[in-house]
């Protein structure tokens, strides 16, 4: 298959569509309305030379799935961004899909971490008026294949893996550690990053968040209200990062640089991490020394 058709906005129709508007409705009474199809899971796995995603779902599948790859991942309604990580996002929408019960519980995550070779990070866009939207964030953008299975029913998105990665660190804040007052109270987890650009890459891990094994151990993704970070700019040992979105300690001594810093000095290149706000300030921009910005301070 051409990889100029590979990237080009995927639609599948299936036949449950045409089925279901032929059928006639009884005589004197309302016409049968057809279960949407529930989405009840996200799941990732790496096979050889790509990452699989599959979308688990009950009551049948959505007659209509379409995947193209977006610049930003914006809310189905309120056309509002999104925070996502990754270097490329591909979006997946399904029709007619919801993700939640007939109470308004959600039935899939909301976001969920992987840490495969591409695909980092599955973060919920819309699940409204049986459109269920999500994007999927990637290491790099590359060909993908979407396709449909049953028995169980689920939609299934491969996306191309094959390319080398290294591991490295990338440290997650230990909320059980702290609420027993037990350091460390930032810990270490490996990815895999894409050997040209590993600081870069670990960033974008770090925002993905911890897996959800990880999670169960207490780890969590301490913010501290950015949604992300740009950079690093190293040089002269200084890794210098920019948070984007907003930022605020919360009052609490534990922030984002906890995990921002060790993360950053795990390579030979940086011995200081100089963070700024989304304003670009920090409290000691020059000089060989760590450095936050005030809004980081409790």
């Amino acid at each position: 298959m051409k990889l100029s058709r590979l990237l080009a906005p995927l639609v599948l129709l299936g036949p449950a569509l045409v089925a279901a508007g032929a059928t006639t409705p009884v005589p004197g009474s309302a016409a049968a309305v057809p279960p949407v199809p529930r989405l009840v899971g996200v799941r990732a796995a790496h096979h050889a030379g790509f990452d699989r995603v599959v979308l688990d779902f009950r009551g049948g599948l959505p007659s209509s799935v379409r995947a193209h790859y977006v610049k930003r991942l914006i809310a189905d309604g309120s056309g509002k961004k999104v925070r996502i990580a990754g270097r490329a996002i591909l979006s997946v929408r399904l029709e007619p899909a919801d993700a939640h019960d007939a109470s308004g519980s959600a039935t899939a995550p909301r976001r969920v971490a992987f840490p495969l070779p591409n695909v980092m990070t599955a973060v919920r866009a819309g699940d409204f008026e049986a459109v269920t939207t999500y994007g999927i964030g990637l290491a790099k953008r590359t060909p993908f294949h979407v396709f449909t299975l049953q028995d169980p029913d689920r939609v299934v998105v491969d996306i191309k893996a094959g390319f080398r990665t290294v591991p490295r660190k990338v440290f997650f804040f230990d909320q059980d550690n702290f609420v027993d007052n037990k350091p460390p109270f930032f810990v270490a987890r490996s990815r895999p990053v894409l050997p040209a650009t590993p600081a870069r890459g670990v960033l974008d891990r770090l925002f993905a968040g911890p897996v959800g094994s990880e999670r169960a151990d207490g780890l969590r993704l301490l913010r501290s209200r950015a949604t992300g970070v740009s950079g690093p700019d190293i040089s002269d040992g200084v890794a210098r990062v920019r948070m984007q979105g907003s930022c605020s300690s919360g009052g609490s001594t534990v922030t984002v640089a906890g995990e921002l810093m060790p993360t950053l000095r795990q390579f030979a290149s940086v011995d200081w991490v100089k963070i700024y706000d989304p304003q670009g300030d920090t409290e000691t921009p020059t000089g060989h020394s760590d450095s936050i910005p005030t809004c980081l301070e409790p």
